[in-house]
């Protein structure tokens, strides 16, 4: 079970995501912004940091490289794609998932530990939790305000990945914090699982988002 970990100048969470793959038993491969062929993959993930130092807007800049022809070409072949974070930028930059993240209502860097409400399970991701579980993982981010003029579309189609619960830390529209296109496979969320993978880290809650690739996949 292959699975890409995208790396951008800036990534610094790649080593993070590698390592929650790894411990649920897949074989992460770490693919650079200059590789257009992924067809070896069984899924990809696209951590987050600060590509190319956010230049332009988070994630304008990482959207316009080879490895994102390669990641649609997987999206074409129905194959699991999560954005977290940065990861989540530049997926919702090259419309993939709806709507956008942009900058926080205060508009400064925000890094705490978050109680999150999992709104759909039909994804790969969170097929693993309840729905309207109430989860905890942290957020890391100054433009992570989620934003999109089709919020009703959003919630009839099933859309709406992650909510925050009990408070709104970065003013994201209806409290959204992580979002999937229509076929549920490709997912885009600000928190970061792999900074709640092991109960050492304060959570291990996030691991689920990596079990769940690999239960996929088997299933595939």
């Amino acid at each position: 079970m292959r699975v890409g970990v995208i790396r951008f100048p800036g990534s610094n969470c790649d080593r993070d995501v590698y390592h929650a793959l790894k411990l649920v038993g897949a074989t992460p491969e770490y693919i650079w912004w200059d590789r257009e062929d992924l067809s070896h993959l069984d899924a990809v993930v696209i951590p987050g940091g600060f590509s190319y130092g956010d230049y332009l807007r988070a994630g304008a800049i990482a959207a316009i490289t080879p490895v994102m022809d390669g990641v649609k070409k997987l999206v074409k072949e129905e194959k699991p794609v999560l954005g977290i974070c940065n990861g989540a930028q530049i997926l919702a930059e090259v419309g993939l998932v709806p709507g956008v993240f942009t900058v926080n209502q205060y508009p400064k860097f925000n890094c705490k530990w978050t109680k999150l409400k999992v709104k759909t399970t039909r994804t790969p991701f969170t097929s693993l939790y309840s729905r309207d579980e109430i989860i905890r993982m942290p957020i890391a981010h100054a433009e992570g305000r989620y934003y999109t003029d089709n919020l009703q579309e959003l919630w009839d189609n099933e859309q709406v990945v992650l909510q925050f619960h009990s408070e709104n830390p970065n003013g994201s529209i209806d409290g959204i914090t992580g979002v999937c296109d229509k076929s549920g496979l490709v997912c885009a969320v600000m928190p970061h699982p792999e900074r709640a993978s092991e109960a050492i880290l304060g959570s291990d809650d996030g691991i689920r988002f990596f079990k769940g690739i690999i239960e996929y996949i088997s299933r595939c």
